[in-house]
């Protein structure tokens, strides 16, 4: 009976030690998440706000607008111009809307700004680089067209886009955009832009 009892002890005291060991482990875990940043690609620029960082294609002739040329909704602006007309725009825009306290919120109040006449493509969950559970983001991707107006391309032209929407660690949501000609960007494009985003 002496012996179980001790036997017994010695495993409660092994099954101790290895859930101790685990939780150590699990906190280092998180603790290198909210050091970590996104990788960005060669040859890619960064825009940095308040709440997040993201890479833009400064290679592909990208270049990020000053405050005084970006409009007042945005936090941050990248465009990419050739002859007088916008082909391609990365934006950040920060605190975009109000009852806003998870990914899913985010994700549905930006969405509603896509626009009609957008076509979905796809809506999943992310994980970004950053702070949990700031980490925790939603992603859409959709078609449109342009219509044409302030120096978009001719109206019609088909265009791609992808949005990246969640909350900032201190409550703040975001929204992340990147829109372009559709020809011009493909699928590991869009993967790499959202694969940029370090959120704070």
């Amino acid at each position: 009976m002496t012996r179980r009892l001790h036997a017994g002890r010695r495993s409660a005291t092994a099954a101790l030690g290895l859930s101790l060991l685990l939780a150590l482990a699990g906190c280092g875990d998180d603790a290198a998440d909210a050091d970590s940043k996104a990788s960005v690609p060669e040859g890619w620029s960064t825009l940095d706000t308040d709440s997040l960082s993201v890479g833009y294609p400064k290679d592909q002739g990208y270049a990020e607008q000053s405050a005084a040329e970006r409009s007042r909704n945005n936090a941050a602006v990248a465009l990419k111009m050739e002859n007088g007309i916008r082909t391609g725009m990365v934006s950040v825009q920060l605190n975009f809307a109000t009852g806003v306290s998870d990914a899913a919120e985010a994700a549905a109040a930006a969405g509603a700004g896509i626009g009609l006449g957008a076509t979905r493509k796809a809506t999943g969950d992310v994980r970004l680089a950053g702070p949990s559970p700031a980490r925790d983001a939603r992603r859409i991707d959709y078609d449109f067209t342009a219509d044409g107006k302030e120096d978009t391309p001719t109206r019609g032209t088909p265009m791609t886009g992808v949005l990246v929407a969640g909350v900032d660690s201190g409550g703040v949501p975001f929204v992340v955009r990147l829109n372009a000609v559709r020809e011009a960007v493909d699928g590991e494009d869009l993967d790499a832009f959202v694969g940029s985003i370090t959120v704070k």
